[in-house]
C-alpha cells in the first residue's frame, strides 16, 4: 500500500477567516517502507501571518515573498498524492485549509478526499492511548522517537517525525504475506534441501542492523504489556525447551 505522511503550516487557526497554507511537507512509504520521495513546498499566501502562528513555524512574511501560490503547485501535489492513503495528525484542521486552498484555485479540483483515503493519527492515538496526551511531541517521547532537533513547527520535519510515530504506534499491525506464488511451489516441496542447495540466497544482518533491531525491540518491550511480541515467543521457546529437558 502507497502511504503519504502529510503536514502543513499556516498563518493562523481559521480557514474561514482567510488564512493560508504557507508550508507543505509530504513523505511517501510504501508498504510501511520510506521511499524516499517527498514533497516539500513553501508558499506565498498573499498575507500576513498573525503573531501566534508566527512564533510556532518562525516562517516571516519576508521568506514568504515571492514563493509560488497554492495555485502554482496544486497540480504537481495532487499528482503526488493521488490514490494514496494520507496519514495527517489532526487531520480535520490540514483538510480543512486543503479544501479551501483548492475551492480558491478552481472549482474543477473539488476536495482532498476525491484523492486519497485520510486516515486521522492523533484519532488512531487515542484509540490506542486513551485519557493521554497525544500531541505529536507527546507521541515522539512517549515511543522513544527523538525530536530534540525540532524547535520550530515546520511541515516537512513534523511529516518525517510523525512517519515515525505512526510506524512505531502501528508495530506489529501489519497483514504478513504467507502466500506462495507458483515459482516457489519447487521450493517448498524439496524441504530436505538446505537454502544453499535451493539457489536462496540468505543475507545475515550485519552489526549495525542487529544493534537496530536490539533497539526497536527494546522500545517494543517498555510500551507492551509482557513485551514484543518476538521476546514472548522467545521465552516460550526458552521455557519449552527447559521443560522438556528437565522431563528427559
Amino acid at each position: 500500500m502507497r502511504r503519504i505522511v502529510l503536514d502543513t503550516e499556516t498563518t493562523g487557526l481559521e480557514a474561514g477567516r482567510g488564512h493560508r497554507i504557507i508550508e507543505i511537507g509530504c513523505v511517501e512509504l510504501v508498504e510501511r517502507t520510506p521511499t524516499g520521495r517527498s514533497f516539500h513546498r513553501y508558499l506565498d499566501p498573499g498575507r500576513a501571518s498573525e503573531a501566534g502562528a508566527l512564533a510556532v513555524h518562525g516562517l516571516t512574511d519576508e521568506f514568504l515573498a515571492g514563493k509560488p501560490r497554492f495555485a502554482e503547485i496544486v497540480d504537481e501535489w495532487l499528482d503526488f498524492i493521488r490514490g494514496a492513503e494520507l496519514l495527517i495528525h489532526n487531520a480535520a484542521f490540514d483538510v480543512g485549509f486543503l479544501d479551501a486552498e483548492l475551492a480558491l484555485a478552481g472549482p474543477q479540483y473539488g476536495s482532498v478526499a476525491g484523492y486519497a483515503q485520510i486516515v486521522d493519527t492523533l484519532s488512531l492515538a487515542r484509540e490506542k492511548y486513551p485519557g493521554q496526551k497525544n500531541t505529536l511531541d507527546a507521541l515522539c517521547k512517549r515511543l522513544g522517537v527523538d525530536n530534540t532537533h525540532r524547535e520550530l513547527h515546520g511541515a516537512l520535519l513534523d511529516a518525517r517525525l510523525l512517519t515515525e510515530v505512526w510506524l512505531a504506534m502501528t508495530a506489529g499491525q501489519s497483514a504478513m504475506d504467507f502466500t506462495i506464488e507458483p515459482s516457489d511451489a519447487a521450493n517448498v516441496e524439496r524441504r530436505d534441501e538446505s537454502p544453499a542447495e535451493a539457489g536462496i540466497r540468505v543475507l545475515r544482518a550485519d552489526p549495525e542492523a542487529q544493534a537496530a533491531h536490539a533497539a526497536r525491540l527494546a522500545a517494543l518491550d517498555a510500551h507492551r504489556t509482557g513485551g514484543s511480541l518476538w521476546h514472548r515467543i522467545e521465552n516460550e521457546a526458552a521455557e519449552a525447551a527447559g521443560s522438556a529437558h528437565a522431563h528427559q
